[in-house]
């Protein structure tokens, strides 16, 4: 008897180029568990393709004539939201672009091939493709709010004390707590609805977002200008103090390092672990050797496994931790893999995260 085959990942190329279109196609045609079905060269073409080849997953241009990428991203994801890579010059600029994009519901994004330079397309051509597996299965979801530059989907502000009289004495001692979220795919909104919710006065929070270089100054920028807690990048040697956010520079490993009294953060390059620098297991593994006081583990959206044995490690100390569930996560892995090797106190849809995180340092709902 002879096994059926799982069908084939259908990818739509949106791109003004025909060279690129091309290039692309022919990338996802040499892999047998995907096909370009199909490629328009403006988004208005892309419309009637959609309809009549049905695509699982689009890659899709910034720059294009007749309609910009991005505005052409927002009507689809209000009215037939698909998984859509964003394959740009533009991604390789970190640019608020990009970043943009991701607000609108794009799953992912990488850099437009250089089709002058031959030296590396295939390290590009398994980049995309692995791409293009992972947010075939991401769960995509209906855009709502404004269609201006302002955050899309804000979160409503959690208004909190704290609980006791007693907690209120240990405000000191609260802000020597740390709070370590890891992230990959689908992560930086998910971040972002995290940290407009968390007050002036929360414990420190350091971030590793799977992000590449030149990404991350922008997107911590852009951060620190929606929350209460300021948000940068991470310097190495800096002091970790309570009231902000340390985002792991892309490329960069995060750490962190006990020194006397407090915390300060390492960063530093080195081998890539599970594929990924930074790497969440980096950050939580130096918090399982350094930290001396109480510690929060986050996970959240994202693809692989990243950070599940760092979050393991900090769940056999004693330390509560909490996973992002399925229903919420754009990709259900890493905290899947989490979940499974049994790393986790508490599964929580995104929407009550900021809150589950706030009850557990001592505060509650203001009546």
């Amino acid at each position: 008897m002879s096994k059926t085959s799982a069908p084939k990942i259908k990818v739509l190329i949106v791109d003004d180029s025909a060279l690129i279109r091309a290039l692309l196609s022919e990338i996802i045609n040499q892999e047998d568990d995907m096909e370009a079905v199909g490629t328009a060269r403006d988004p208005l073409v892309a419309r009637e393709k959609i309809r009549e080849l049905q695509p699982d997953v689009i890659t899709l241009d910034i720059e294009m004539p007749r309609m910009d990428g991005l505005e052409f991203l927002e009507k689809l994801m209000r009215l037939n939201p698909l998984p859509v890579l964003m394959v740009s010059t533009l991604t390789a600029q970190g640019s608020a672009a990009t970043l943009r994009a991701l607000e609108l519901g794009a799953v992912d994004y990488i850099h437009k091939p250089k089709i002058d330079v031959k030296n590396g397309i295939e390290d590009y051509a398994a980049e995309i493709t692995k791409k293009i597996r992972g947010i075939a299965q991401a769960s995509v979801r209906p855009l709502h709010g404004s269609s201006t530059n302002k955050p899309l989907n804000k979160p409503q502000k959690i208004r909190l004390k704290m609980a006791s009289e007693k907690a209120i004495g240990k405000a000191k001692e609260e802000r020597e707590k740390l709070i370590v979220i890891g992230a990959s795919t689908g992560g930086t909104e998910a971040i972002k609805e995290i940290l407009m919710q968390m007050p002036a006065d929360s414990p420190p929070i350091l971030i590793v977002q799977h992000m590449p270089e030149g990404f991350t100054k922008s997107y911590a920028a852009r951060l620190d200008s929606l929350c209460e807690i300021a948000v940068a990048e991470a310097v190495h040697g800096e002091r970790i103090r309570a009231g902000r956010a340390y985002l792991a520079p892309g490329g960069f490993h995060l750490s962190i390092l006990r020194t006397g009294t407090h915390y300060i953060c390492q960063v530093s390059e080195g081998d890539a672990v599970n594929h990924h620098r930074p790497s969440v297991d980096v950050l939580f593994k130096s918090v399982v050797k350094q930290a001396k006081s109480e510690v929060i583990a986050v996970m959240l959206t994202g693809m692989g496994k990243d950070g599940a044995i760092g979050m393991k490690q900090l769940h056999d100390l004693g330390y509560k931790t909490f996973a992002q569930d399925e229903k919420s996560c754009v990709v259900f892995g890493m905290p899947k893999e989490a979940i499974a090797c049994g790393a986790v106190d508490e599964v929580l849809p995104l929407d009550e995260m900021a809150e589950g995180i706030l009850l557990h340092l001592g505060y509650t709902l203001e009546s």
